[in-house]
């Protein structure tokens, strides 16, 4: 079964016919406010009227800058697994020939088939990625702020693994797969922000005790991971603040120096205490070369 909005191609062949992740009721305002904006610029526009930090988090252009540096080849094929309501499913249309975007959920699919419904060259399937049966392989894979659920994805003893190994047989010969997470170990955790996922303080520096759906990484802990899955080349990258909205993104060949990061990490959607200054903190990381470790996000490129 299929249906078109605009351009793009909503494939439900493989949809159980409830949305298994959701932010909840907000989601149907979502739609009725991206079916009633016709451009970019209105959708910005709308945000700036709203105090909501679900429409800011899935409708910010910002979103885009956490890929929206790396040089894609315009002839190659992308599979975007978690695609959500499509906050850089556009910037994959606009830099690659071919997307197939993978969502759990239909409600969220459908906001993101309004929203860049204009692209001719994205077909969204609706369906857990685990029981999709793909026909092809991919230049290019993204996991942006999905490997963390893995869980929700792969029923497995080891599903984050699991998740990296299936992915691996998905990408063709030279692809690169695109992740984008939280750091377990990132500063604004230390200083008094909630972990993103669970709400709670230090979760997941205390291990994620008594959490079961959700984990992230530390650095060296990500680069084991990637590698006993298959992917030995690991770049790693640090957008800042973070990944969800980053303003700017550093490399491994140019890592920030005392002075650089100016501002505390923010909360936009729940309070958070401030258990010290982080940008003396950062400064201090950055002049002893520990940056890297207490960075607040992820993004890797792999193949």
């Amino acid at each position: 079964m299929e249906e078109y909005i605009g351009k793009v191609k909503l494939n439900y062949d493989f949809y159980k016919g409830t949305d298994e992740y959701s932010d909840g009721d907000i989601e149907e305002s979502m739609l009725e406010i991206i079916k009633e904006c016709n451009s970019s610029e209105e959708l910005e526009e709308r945000l700036t009227k709203e105090n909501e930090w679900t429409y800011l988090y899935h409708f910010s252009k910002i979103r885009q800058n956490v890929l929206d540096w790396y040089d894609f080849d315009s002839e190659k094929t992308l599979l975007e697994i978690g695609a959500g309501c499509g906050a850089i499913s556009g910037l994959f249309c606009r830099r690659t020939k071919q997307v197939t975007a993978v969502d759990l959920s239909k409600r969220r699919s459908m906001i993101n088939a309004y929203r860049n419904k204009d692209y001719d060259n994205l077909e969204i399937i609706v369906g857990n990625f685990e029981d999709i049966e793909f026909k092809e392989k991919y230049d290019y894979i993204s996991l942006v702020g999905v490997l963390e659920y893995s869980i929700y994805y792969i029923n497995s003893d080891n599903p984050f693994a699991d998740m990296l190994k299936k992915v691996k047989s998905l990408l063709k010969p030279g692809g690169k797969l695109l992740i984008a997470i939280e750091n377990k170990y990132g500063l604004k955790y230390w200083a008094g922000a909630t972990e993103d996922h669970t709400g709670g303080l230090f979760d997941g520096i205390q291990g994620y005790n008594d959490v079961d759906r959700v984990r992230t990484f530390s650095r060296d802990g990500l680069e084991n991971l990637l590698k006993e899955s298959g992917f030995e080349n690991n770049e790693f990258y640090y957008p800042v603040p973070d990944y969800k909205l980053p303003l700017e993104v550093y490399s491994e060949e140019y890592l920030p120096k005392k002075g650089d990061i100016k501002s505390i990490s923010p909360a936009y959607d729940r309070d958070r205490y401030v258990l010290f200054d982080e940008v003396l903190v950062y400064d201090s990381l950055c002049e002893d070369g520990m940056f890297e470790q207490f960075a607040n996000s992820f993004i890797v490129i792999s193949c």
